[in-house]
C-alpha cells in the first residue's frame, strides 16, 4: 500500500488518518496497519509525492 522508493517521510498520512492505521516505521517511511485501515483515502489524497495506493 505504502510505495518506500517514493515514500519521503513527511508524515502528512499520519497526521490526517481518522482511525490512527498509519505510523513511521525506523526508516521514517508510511506503514499502514491494515487491520485498523477503514480505506476512505484520505491518506492517499493527501500524500504530496503519491507514494499511498489503498487500491492495492
Amino acid at each position: 500500500m505504502v510505495d518506500k522508493n517514493k515514500c519521503i517521510g513527511c508524515g502528512t498520512c499520519v497526521a490526517i488518518c481518522p482511525v490512527g492505521a498509519i505510523s513511521l516505521d525506523g526508516e521514517g517511511k508510511a506503514v499502514i496497519d491494515r487491520a485498523k485501515c477503514i480505506r476512505c483515502g484520505a491518506c492517499q489524497s493527501s500524500c504530496p509525492v503519491e507514494a499511498i495506493d489503498i487500491t492495492k
